[in-house]
């Protein structure tokens, strides 16, 4: 159904499925969130694709001078170990942990590159007004690889090794570090200024059917459902053929399939890798040919022990209460929904909210490990090596993470009593 002057079209809240008419925004960088939930729908910039468009090549040009240069210098006395952004997922390699290796290399540089690479082959071509070739395809990646990016954690990382180091040795960055920082800047100003209104218009978005009712009209209570990547509405009578999504060519549904299963999954299994990832060292310091492998609490203390408190309070957050806390958060919601309570449903679509957005945080030991098994390759003088708990912790937050994208949180919404 085409928008009208009379009928504006509608957006539906992708958290909380509540329906929106599209307004004009005031002001430069307007955005609009639900009213409901407090979810981002839309924001209106005349200027947000010149801007996307340059943040995506500036970051990219700093990704390859991140890459070409060296990233971090390690001195002791008149011994210099220099590595590269790469070092580090080889060091993981040699040590007989491919599999960790393969998800640093995805995470910090692997899907930031195709990130970059996709969004800028999705918006040149409509500078011109033209969609490119096989933008739904990409559109859908680089939704699904988005939440796996984490340049920013890679940085905080990196800022966590050198404070660890910085009592043994002299660290020296490179210009591949100062590159690696810009990067992140950039990238974080382009997702911030990018819409995916940018590359699918509004026009095409499907009007008001009937009179929207007042406090609770979801897109389903008005027979429509809204595509989960690019956000158009379509009729519900639409899932009996189970065409793709006009749009993206996304596969349609009103909800997530199986979402309540495959995230009880997931939480069981986290749980599970939990335990041995919590009781299995991480990773042993050897200095002059002295060390033993430490948990991660028994990291967390060692640094508090040491007066480093801010560092070891990113450690325990990051390392012990995010992902506990993330596992007891989406466990409560599940059981709420399983017995329709109806209870605070803003507070726990926030709270869901929040989980997500803070879980991935938890890769923060991970890197730090893959930096100081690269940095430190100093023989007797000095030696890091990753131990079993690093694997099995990375499964915590894979799984964690997992478990946030299958979940979905307008099912919190529908147990709701119908107005």
């Amino acid at each position: 159904m085409a928008a009208t002057a009379t009928t504006p079209p509608l957006i539906a809240c992708p958290e909380c499925d509540l329906l929106h008419q599209i307004t004009p925004l005031t002001g430069e960088g307007g955005k609009a969130h639900c009213s409901r939930c407090g979810a981002k729908l839309y924001q209106k910039d005349p200027s947000a694709l010149d801007r996307t468009l340059a943040f995506y090549l500036a970051a990219l040009i700093c990704f390859i001078f991140a890459n070409l240069y060296p990233f971090l210098s390690l001195k002791i006395g008149a011994r210099i170990e220099t590595v590269h952004l790469t070092n580090s997922i080889w060091t993981l390699q040699q040590h007989g942990m491919p599999l960790l290796g393969l998800l640093v290399l995805l995470t910090s540089l692997l899907f930031p590159l195709l990130m970059m690479i996709g969004h800028l082959y999705l918006l040149l071509p409509r500078k011109w007004g033209i969609t490119a070739p096989g933008s739904g395809w990409i559109f859908r990646l680089l939704h699904h690889i988005t939440p796996w990016s984490m340049v920013s954690i890679f940085v905080l990382a990196s800022l966590v090794a050198v404070v660890k180091l910085l009592d043994i040795a002299e660290i020296i960055p490179g210009i591949g570090a100062a590159a690696f920082v810009l990067m992140m800047l950039f990238t974080a100003a382009a997702e911030a200024s990018f819409d995916s209104h940018l590359i699918w218009p509004f026009r095409t978005s499907v009007t008001q059917p009937r009179p929207l009712q007042s406090g609770h009209s979801s897109a389903a209570a008005n027979g429509l459902i809204c595509c989960s990547y690019c956000k158009l509405l379509a009729p519900l009578s639409a899932l009996e053929h189970h065409p793709p999504c006009a749009h993206c060519g996304g596969q349609l549904h009103l909800r997530k399939p199986e979402s309540i299963q495959r995230t009880w999954s997931l939480l069981a299994a986290a749980t599970l890798l939990l335990i041995p990832a919590n009781l299995y060292p991480i990773m042993t310091v050897i200095r002059f040919g002295q060390g033993e492998p430490s948990t991660i609490l028994g990291g967390v203390i060692h640094l508090a022990a040491a007066g480093m408190w801010g560092l070891s309070l990113i450690i325990f957050f990051a390392s012990i209460l995010i992902p506990g806390l993330k596992l007891i958060t989406f466990s409560s919601i599940l059981i709420t929904i399983q017995f329709r309570k109806a209870q605070y449903p803003v507070d726990r679509t926030r709270l869901c909210r929040l989980a997500t957005l803070v879980g991935a945080w938890s890769m923060t030991d991970i890197f730090v490990i893959a930096l100081l098994s690269a940095l430190m390759k100093m023989g007797v003088v000095a030696t890091v090596e990753p131990n079993i708990g690093a694997l099995f912790f990375a499964a915590v937050v894979v799984t964690t993470m997992m478990a946030a994208e299958s979940f979905d949180s307008r099912l919190i919404w529908d147990t709701l009593p119908t107005p």
